[in-house]
């Protein structure tokens, strides 16, 4: 055999010198060693092992075929549900901006949360300045932030403990060192009362004196560098002004509403005492709390004193102020000497006959009906302190005449007295008696008017 046969070995070789390391390897066993065909160079003999790499590398290719189909599947799903998501927002939002109907809850449905737009207002430092305009006339901003500084709240209790509530009502600040103008129904002459500043400062205070007649008052309190009101002219108001009212409705500090001058020169009535006063007619909202507060004009004076006794009752949008002119007199009669000069009292209580429902309690309370005809003043009580006590006059007789003049009203019996008398005067009157069979005692009296430094009337 020639040189080349030689690298091919000897199949039946047991096994070979390894002449690097001079050991003999072990020939591997016949049934597990490839046979090579000498002729054609390849091992023959793993038909087996075929088969099995064959089977494995198809389990392979199956398998990664599984998982590509499972891969590929849930990218189509995700992606069709990204797409449904889309589309359902975009109907929706379409949907709400074209006023339909939102089935899905997106959008501008009204069970969600809306988009809100909010902005602050443009500041122009321009505007405090245009508060007032060259002539002097206030925007009503500038009139409310002028004189609410000037009213305050008043509160009337029972007690000195201050537990039960008797009322609200409203002041105007008339000097920087405490006094303080208000309606007379405010205030209580016995009772006790608290006033709070626009700056929440609170005070005691004490009557200085309260005309009930006009629905008049003055109290004080000890406090210093306030910040009075500007009293105007209320002869100078005109129909169709612009006014403001600024009090505490309610209890509600410092109120501001706004109306025009309906009427000037009213002569209304109070519906606690029956006395006319000289009134402005606004359409400015005034209630019970306005009481004692303010009614000013754009110039920011005050030209008025709101009072709810003399509202209607009976339609909106009428409310009265007593003019500051005809309250002028009075408030200054109050602060220097605590009572108005030349008020006479009489000394008693009456029920008149100006309406059918007052005669029915007249009647009432004589338990009998009187002569159809008949007219007069009904004497309910009479104070033991006043000189018409000492006369025949008793409770349950009636006053017909005043110095010759019938009388059978508040107003005839007030006007015919004060016409012709003063306080320390006597005045002659027609009186009678009247009994449950119509039977007429007819006497005479006269009677000393007294003084009224009480503020009551």
């Amino acid at each position: 055999m020639d040189e080349k046969d030689n690298i091919f070995p000897d199949n039946n070789t047991e096994s070979l010198p390894d002449e690097q390391s001079g050991t003999e390897t072990e020939t591997p066993d016949a049934e597990t060693q490839p046979k090579y065909d000498a002729f054609m160079f390849e091992p023959i003999g793993f038909e087996e092992l075929e088969r099995q790499q064959a089977e494995q590398a198809a389990a392979e290719q199956l398998e990664k075929k599984r998982r590509l189909r499972s891969d590929r599947i849930i990218v189509t799903f995700l992606i069709v549900i990204f797409i449904c998501t889309i589309g359902l927002c975009c109907f929706a939002i379409v949907s709400g901006r074209n006023g339909g109907s939102n089935p899905f809850g997106f959008g501008n449905s009204s069970k969600n949360k809306v988009i809100l737009y909010r902005e602050d207002k443009p500041y122009n430092p321009a505007d405090d300045e245009n508060y007032k305009d060259e002539n002097g006339k206030y925007s009503t901003i500038g009139v409310a932030a002028v004189v609410r500084p000037s009213i305050v709240e008043i509160y009337t209790y029972s007690d000195s403990a201050h537990s039960t509530l008797l009322g609200t009502g409203s002041g105007i600040i008339l000097s920087d060192d405490g006094y303080i103008l208000t309606n007379a129904h405010v205030l209580q002459s016995d009772g006790y009362h608290v006033v709070i500043t626009s700056d929440d400062r609170q005070f005691d205070a004490k009557i200085v004196g309260r005309d009930t007649k006009t629905d008049i008052a003055i109290i004080k309190i000890s406090a210093s560098k306030l910040q009075p009101a500007v009293l105007g002219n209320s002869d100078d108001v005109v129909v169709g002004e612009q006014v403001m009212a600024i009090g505490n409705p309610a209890g509600l500090s410092g109120s501001v509403t706004d109306g025009i001058v309906s009427a000037v020169g009213r002569r209304i009535k109070s519906d606690s005492t029956g006395f006319e006063m000289n009134c402005i007619q606004t359409n400015a909202d005034i209630s019970p709390g306005n009481s004692g507060g303010a009614l000013v004009n754009m110039y920011g004076q005050v030209i008025g004193i709101t009072s709810s006794k003399y509202v209607s009752s009976l339609y909106e949008g009428l409310g009265f102020a007593i003019t500051i002119n005809d309250a002028m007199p009075i408030m200054e009669e109050l602060m220097n000497q605590g009572y108005v000069s030349d008020r006479f009292r009489i000394g008693i209580q009456l029920i008149d006959m100006s309406t059918d429902l007052k005669r029915d309690a007249i009647e009432e309370e004589l338990g009998f009906e009187l002569p159809e005809d008949f007219k007069g003043i009904y004497i309910a009580e009479i104070s033991d302190d006043c000189d018409i006590a000492s006369t025949e006059l008793q409770p349950g007789d009636f006053i017909t005449a005043i110095n010759g003049k019938n009388v059978s009203t508040y107003d005839e019996l007030y006007d015919t007295i004060s016409q012709q008398y003063g306080a320390g005067d006597y005045v002659p009157a027609a009186c009678a008696r009247v009994d449950k069979d119509g039977n007429i005692d007819c006497f005479d009296i006269e009677f000393m008017l007294m003084e009224d430094t009480s503020g009551d009337y």
